[in-house]
C-alpha cells in the first residue's frame, strides 16, 4: 500500500511564500508543479487579505478584494503553464482579463489611481501538438 503524500499545510506555504521560497519544485510531475504554484498563489492571497480593519467598510472591502482577484489571476497563470485542456486554458485566460478589470474597477470605485497599463499576463508555453508523445490524449 503506497504512503499517501500530504500537501504542505497552508500556514507553512504562507510563510514560505512571504519569504519568497515557495517556488515550484525543479522536478516532479506537471501536477506537482501546478499544485506548488497554486498553493503559493493561495498563500500570498490569504496573507494579503489579512488586513487590520480601518472601520471604513468600503476601504476594507477593497483592500481585501484586490488581493483576492490577484490570487485568481495568479492561479489562472499557474494553470496556463501546466494545463493542456483547451477549454480550461481559455477559461483561465478569461479569468485573467476579467480579474484585471475588476481590480481596476475596485481601485476606481474607491478613488485610487488606476495603473497606466495593466501588466500583461505571461505567455505560457503552448500545448504540444495533438499526436505528439507528450500530448495528453484526453485534452487535459
Amino acid at each position: 500500500m503506497p504512503i499517501p503524500v500530504l500537501r504542505k499545510p497552508v500556514a507553512v506555504v504562507a510563510i514560505l511564500a512571504l519569504m519568497g521560497l515557495a517556488a515550484p519544485p525543479a522536478a516532479g510531475t506537471p501536477s506537482d508543479q501546478f499544485m506548488a504554484e497554486n498553493d503559493a498563489a493561495m498563500a500570498r492571497m490569504h496573507a494579503a487579505m489579512e488586513i487590520t480593519p480601518t472601520g471604513d467598510v468600503d476601504r476594507d472591502f477593497v483592500a481585501m478584494m484586490i488581493p483576492h482577484h490577484q490570487g485568481g489571476i495568479d492561479m489562472a497563470v499557474a494553470v496556463l503553464r501546466h494545463s493542456r485542456n483547451d477549454r480550461v486554458r481559455r477559461l483561465a485566460q478569461e479569468i485573467i482579463v476579467e480579474q484585471q478589470q475588476e481590480i481596476v474597477a475596485l481601485r476606481l470605485a474607491f478613488g485610487a489611481p488606476s495603473p497606466a497599463a495593466l501588466p500583461a499576463a505571461p505567455h505560457p508555453p503552448s500545448p504540444p501538438p495533438a499526436g505528439s508523445p507528450s500530448a495528453h490524449p484526453h485534452g487535459g
